[in-house]
């Protein structure tokens, strides 16, 4: 039940986020992106270095 609770606070926060300022919105979403592209390489890069 909290769960749930909790679960529909952030889905209300993030769309009052996004219809309120969507900017700054869409620069959040660009740096979690990023932030997992960065991760996806790190992890490409240390296999690379493992095999090679």
């Amino acid at each position: 039940m909290l769960k749930k609770v909790v679960v529909l606070l952030v889905v209300a926060f993030a769309v009052y986020y996004l219809l309120t300022s969507p900017g700054a919105a869409a620069d959040s979403v660009r740096g979690a992106f990023d932030a997992v592209m960065e991760a996806f390489n790190q992890v490409r890069l240390f296999f690379e270095r493992l095999v090679g």
